[in-house]
């Protein structure tokens, strides 16, 4: 069985990168067609805009052309893969990985979902919460298993608190996990840190640099990637014993990359 754990790049969602997504219809496409045949010959744009055309609906197959969206995004809408180059442009003293360099062995292997759902915003997972789920289940975490961390966090998408209200993660919490050999793992919300508007306003007031951006510049000592804004994770039927895919796209010069992550049981 193969469980999706991701969420669409969505083109409705009000946030701070929101994404555009300019959709042409099979019909329209017949115009688009015409438009970049004409437009890459001599004059071509000036005979377009007179209604000039080199094809006619009714000379296309049922009048459709193929359909084209373009989209305009940033490499953090929907589920995505974040490299050690997003954190920083160090990583343990060395050039950090862009989203391209990631090792693709890092993106595949055993799964271990820890389940956060009874906390609530403001609470924040630590070192200790990691620990004591761990104990609950019984698993050991082994170097290279795939982490993911259930807050139920999905379930606020398309709301105002989806962005401003959800757990996040210390970096106490965060090391712990590396510490174990762990390259990847992956979290339900918006971002892996504490709400962002909170960290900013704490760091604004006091410009104590440990409030911004805490487990995120983790990475610029500790290399590793994290996921954000997976889904669903409440469907894995079983804490360990499964198999995590989450293969980024290849973005050049990128520091993140959407994925498809899916659980395989």
């Amino acid at each position: 069985m193969i469980i999706d754990l991701s969420l669409p790049i969505d083109d409705t969602l009000v946030e701070t990168h929101g994404a555009k997504i300019e959709r042409i219809s099979h019909a329209e496409g017949v115009e688009h067609f015409n438009w970049v045949v004409m437009n890459k010959q001599p004059g071509g744009q000036t005979k377009f805009d007179k209604g000039e055309r080199v094809a006619r609906a009714d000379e296309i197959p049922d009048g459709e052309m193929l359909s084209l969206e373009i989209v305009h995004a940033s490499v953090h809408m929907g589920t995505h893969v974040d490299a050690p180059f997003h954190y920083g442009s160090l990583c343990e003293g060395k050039p950090a990985k862009k989203i391209m360099d990631v090792p693709l062995e890092w993106c595949y292997g055993p799964g271990v979902v820890l389940d956060f759902t009874y906390m609530k915003y403001p609470d924040n997972i630590q070192k200790n919460d990691v620990i004591k789920e761990l104990k609950k289940i019984d698993y050991k975490l082994k170097p290279m298993d795939i982490v993911l961390i259930n807050t139920g966090g999905d379930k606020l998408v398309g709301t105002p608190e989806y962005v401003t209200q959800y757990v996040g993660m210390m970096p106490d919490a965060v090391e712990y996990i590396l510490d174990q050999g762990i390259k990847m793992l992956g979290i339900d919300t918006i971002g892996l840190d504490r709400p962002c508007f909170e960290m900013f306003d704490e760091f604004l007031k006091t410009k104590d640099k440990s409030k911004i951006w805490p487990s995120h510049f983790l990475g610029r000592k500790r290399e590793y990637c994290h996921m954000e804004r997976l889904g669903n994770l409440s469907a894995i039927p079983k804490p360990y014993g499964f198999i995590v895919s989450c293969l980024p796209v290849k973005v050049r010069q990128a520091g993140a990359g959407w994925c498809r992550a899916v659980a395989i049981t």
